[in-house]
């Protein structure tokens, strides 16, 4: 398994468009996979590298993404925190999944890979 410096120097090679796409692949993952009970520890992990991936790319971003970024931040870790309690309640688990993938879209567009 590669080790975070590892993962971090990977994707710090692509361009911030490309990072910024590569969050919101993995807030759509967030979505997808927290339609499957088995899938707790992957998605609580998703949450982890992406909140690794926004601290390792706000820096660059211009004024209005950064502040997007921080806020997704934020969110991701308050969902970390009371995480056993959300994923055990399916219309909490379906907000964050719906939340997830509304960001997916917000960050993609913020990316500028869809232009």
């Amino acid at each position: 398994m590669a080790t975070l410096q590892e993962i971090k120097h990977r994707y710090m090679q692509d361009h911030l468009s490309t990072r910024l796409g590569g969050l919101a692949a993995n807030l759509a993952r967030i979505n997808t996979f927290s339609r499957h009970d088995a899938n707790q520890d992957a998605v609580y992990g998703l949450l982890n590298e992406t909140k690794y991936f926004i601290e390792w790319t706000a820096y660059e971003a211009e004024f209005e993404v950064t502040a997007q970024l921080v806020e997704l931040q934020i969110k991701l870790a308050s969902w970390q925190q009371s995480w056993s309690s959300i994923w055990n309640n399916s219309e909490q688990r379906q907000a964050v999944a719906q939340e997830s993938r509304e960001w997916s879209d917000k960050i993609l567009a913020l990316s500028g890979l869809l232009e």
